[in-house]
């Protein structure tokens, strides 16, 4: 469905209370070849509901998928901490599944193929599935077998059919950008082996609520999920979570280890009962807490156009770091645009002579960062920070402070 949504994608319940409501903003990965193109651009509604019968938060406005990933411009090859932390989850999951030549590994939403190389030079077999022909010809060109295909029900029985079904998938952040999440969950289901193992990484909703970041809703994202509300979508598709660990990626992930749910050597983990507990005291099974976040939001927003008005008082330039799809929430909901902020580098040349989505401001390489000088730089990619001050440690022989704007501004020394 493309539009307004009329009930919870995943229970069909309704959806009539509003966590945050960030306006009218433009998907935040569709950058600007050129000005030129502004005439041309869209903005739907940006706002996250919550289900107020299995508590899934979620966007209530749906954009097309093929108009967010056809053309997609991120790249995971180019951030350092996600390539070691790939590369960490192969070791572990060769130890702690057995894999072998004999296995097949299945990844959605694999990408340029970062995660699966791992695989590929140890000799394992692999099959990545990600929409956009961008990433997935950078996949192809490493050696990473690579279909151009949304993933779902309808795609994992071809692949069973064709004699391939999974020891292990693997789905790295693709949950919350998938509009139809039923269908999505079907699929895992279909293309699991009896014995094999699904391991799905996604931002975690708790953290997002503690840390206020209301940056990380875009309409790519159609879900916020919470442990509480995606074991009831995969229960719906015979499949059971025993397993869940807690990861500082992207501000605070969780993964989950789902298996089919009539498999009798599994029980629950520890951890696992710990994270039901530790959701149970937050209130996420609360309606009231998540209409307290709203409030929360608007302490930020506030927070970061005090600090940019304190800046043009002082006559000092700001320039930011991180063509990120959360720094373009940030930026169209505070108003910011090129007047505010000179420009935005990254690494990723796909990004780089564009304007960013909405604010307009001009991406550009960080070389041309250092050579501007800037009075401060904004480090839109908060959950980076510490390899961003790294690699730009330079500008602090100017002078030049790093900023991070959420859950306040806050100016590093």
């Amino acid at each position: 469905m493309v539009g307004l949504v009329a009930g919870c994608r995943a229970c069909g319940g309704p959806l009539t209370v509003t966590m945050a409501d960030l306006g009218m903003q433009p998907p935040s990965n569709a950058f600007l070849a050129s000005m030129d193109d502004v005439k041309d651009e869209k903005r739907y509604p940006l706002r996250a509901k919550v289900c107020e019968l299995c508590k899934l938060v979620q966007v209530d406005y749906d954009v097309a998928p093929e108009e967010l990933f056809s053309n997609y411009v991120y790249f995971s090859s180019y951030a350092d901490e996600w390539l070691a932390h790939a590369k960490t989850y192969c070791e572990m999951a060769l130890r702690r599944f057995g894999l072998d030549p004999s296995c097949l590994v299945v990844e959605l939403a694999s990408n340029d193929g970062y995660l699966l190389k791992n695989f590929v030079q140890l000799g394992i077999p692999v099959l990545g599935i990600d929409p956009s022909d961008t990433v997935a010809g950078a996949a192809q060109k490493i050696g990473v077998p690579t279909l151009v295909e949304f993933f779902g029900e309808r795609l994992a029985k071809e692949l069973k059919n064709g004699g391939r079904q999974a020891d292990l998938i693997i789905a790295n952040n693709v949950l919350a950008h998938v509009p139809q999440l039923n269908d999505f969950v079907a699929g895992i289901a279909v293309l699991l082996k009896p014995g094999g193992t699904a391991t799905i990484e996604f931002p975690h909703l708790l953290k997002l609520i503690e840390q206020v970041e209301f940056d990380t809703i875009y309409h790519e994202h159609y879900s916020y999920v919470s442990l509480y509300a995606i074991e009831r979508v995969f229960g719906r598709h015979g499949l059971r979570i025993h397993d869940a660990e807690q990861l500082p990626t992207h501000g605070g992930s969780l993964r989950i280890f789902a298996s089919h749910a009539v498999r009798a050597d599994l029980r629950d983990s520890a951890s696992l009962r710990s994270l039901r507990s530790q959701e149970a005291a937050a209130g996420l099974a609360d309606l009231d807490t998540y209409l307290r976040f709203a409030a929360r939001v608007e302490i930020c927003r506030r927070s970061v156009l005090a600090f940019f008005a304190q800046i043009k008082r002082e006559g000092k330039v700001v320039a930011a770091y991180g063509a990120a799809a959360k720094g373009n929430t940030l930026l169209n909901f505070c108003g910011l645009t090129r007047a505010d902020i000179s420009m935005v580098a990254d690494r990723n040349p796909h990004k780089q002579s564009k304007f960013l989505p909405g604010s307009h401001i001009p991406v550009v390489s960080p070389e041309e960062l250092i050579r501007a000088t800037p009075d401060y730089v904004l480090v839109l990619p908060w959950n980076l920070q510490d390899e961003i001050m790294r690699q730009l440690a330079d500008i602090r022989t100017w002078g030049g402070r790093f900023v991070t704007p959420v859950p306040v501004v806050r100016i590093h020394p």
